[in-house]
């Protein structure tokens, strides 16, 4: 999964198959780090939300392996094509996680990080990322209230969204909200959605907090 490993155990490269004929490495067009902060028992739990713009003249289905390093640190997350998360954004594939995380929910380390991009030809390309979020949270964790078809959120954050689940617990969708109170109704909730989590976020300092899933039935 995305459980950090140290370099060492990288050194040996198995090397695979050849699954494409293609000859042309990938690359990273773009790349964003901000920082989450999950609801957890003991408090906010730091985590990474990682994602890459990445271009293939075959297409994003060519692409295999995708790793993040931080060097100083000796770390590395390790994501293949049937765990990272694709996201459609103006005509534009993602490719990512929202849960990149530490062993025993340490702190994430801050500083320079490095993103391994491969395809299944095994050719590959790396881009350089620098994030340094703050060490403690700009707002306090936000709150999430659902009761007889209305909503309230207590929170400090500028921006506020639904990310919406169906009852088997798979992503709908995200919905903007925009005031702090009101009627589920009047937002467009897929007719489908038996539950959601609050995204709080702050753009200006790269972070955000989701609250556990709330039913809304």
């Amino acid at each position: 999964m995305n459980r950090p490993l140290r370099l060492f155990f990288l050194a040996i490269v198995v090397l695979l198959p050849t699954l494409s004929c293609s000859r042309a490495a990938p690359s990273i067009a773009y790349g964003t780090l901000r920082l989450v902060y999950f609801q957890g028992v003991a408090g906010p739990e730091e985590r990474f939300s990682f994602f890459i713009l990445p271009e293939d003249e075959d297409g994003v289905e060519d692409l295999a392996d995708l790793y993040l390093y931080h060097d100083r640190e000796g770390l590395c997350w390790h994501l293949t094509s049937e765990e990272w998360v694709t996201v459609e954004n103006e005509g534009q594939t993602w490719i990512g996680s929202r849960n990149i995380t530490m062993i025993d929910e340490e702190p994430l380390p801050r500083g320079q990080f490095r993103a391994v991009i491969f395809d299944k030809g095994g050719e590959q390309s790396e881009r350089l990322f620098t994030f340094d979020a703050p060490r403690e949270a700009p707002h306090p964790f936000p709150f999430l209230n659902i009761s007889e078809g209305r909503y309230t959120i207590e929170s400090e954050y500028p921006e506020h969204y639904f990310i919406c689940y169906d009852n088997a617990g798979a992503f709908l969708r995200t919905v903007s909200v925009e005031v702090l109170e009101g009627d589920l109704a009047s937002l467009p909730l897929p007719t489908e959605t038996g539950a959601v989590a609050l995204w709080a976020e702050e753009s200006g300092y790269f972070t955000s907090a989701m609250t556990y899933v709330v039913s809304i039935r």
